[in-house]
């Protein structure tokens, strides 16, 4: 299972059922679940650590130290879940001691060609990575939310649950949950509503979803008194309540 071109480190903690192409290089501390097929020219450095059953495409950079000056090479981790796929030359760094040391992804993602996620980044399960799609350090990316292809997200920056980013949307403030952005600089122009329908949303939560976001963005309120009618609208909903949570988060800022 493991090609002979392959270079792997002494230390490296391979399950028997993984899969190593030629050429790819796997370093010191890297650990790799079962079922885990890593392609042709793939380098990961450790320490690493993969769960199983994920599928890491050639020319990809895992695991490598982050691209960040404060960085002075102390030990910190990356964390990959289970069943994600990791398309062509994605990069994907450890974390910082500033910013609690860990780079972690969840399980069942789809990162396209050329995505980046830099390093403290903490994603969700589910999530969908198109093309050049790139976060710089310290943000979140909540489950099923989407990126489209060279969508940029500045670091610090949350992105909630089901919320889609546009192509080539600049995000600098946090995408609240279920809203679709779009633009340079990124503003809100909608619920995801494709998004919410595919994931078979009833009606009645789009519909409450619809109402929240309108109280939110379109009837001219101060954000402290659309918080007001958004909590009624919670006590019927529970992704409005999620949409709530997310908005009174202490000291953050959203897409207006």
């Amino acid at each position: 299972m493991i090609d002979p071109n392959a270079v792997i480190a002494p230390s490296a903690q391979l399950h028997e059922t993984v899969t190593i192409g030629p050429y790819s290089v796997i370093g010191e501390r890297v650990r790799i679940g079962a079922k885990t097929w890593i392609g042709p020219h793939v380098v990961i450095q450790g320490p690493t650590s993969i769960g199983e059953g994920n599928k890491i495409y050639q020319f990809s950079s895992i695991g490598d130290i982050p691209q960040d000056k404060k960085y002075h090479g102390e030990e910190t981790l990356l964390e990959i879940g289970n069943g994600n796929v990791i398309r062509e030359y994605t990069t994907i760094n450890r974390g910082t001691v500033q910013g609690g040391g860990v780079t972690r992804i969840g399980d069942n993602n789809w990162i396209m060609a050329y995505t980046h996620i830099a390093h403290d980044c903490l994603i969700g399960n589910y999530t969908t990575f198109a093309n050049n799609a790139s976060l710089a350090g310290h943000v979140i990316v909540e489950d099923y939310a989407t990126l489209g292809g060279y969508a940029l997200v500045s670091q610090f920056c949350s992105i909630g649950t089901y919320s889609f980013c546009s192509i080539a949307s600049v995000v600098h403030k946090d995408v609240p949950p279920y809203v679709l952005v779009a633009g340079h600089m990124a503003k809100p122009v909608g619920i995801n509503l494709i998004g919410l329908r595919r994931a078979v949303f009833q009606e009645g939560t789009i519909r409450n979803l619809r109402n929240a976001y309108r109280l939110l963005y379109r009837q001219g309120l101060r954000f402290e008194d659309s918080i007001q009618e958004i909590k009624q609208l919670a006590e019927q909903s529970l992704e409005v309540q999620i949409f709530l949570d997310f908005l009174t988060k202490p000291n953050r800022s959203i897409i207006r």
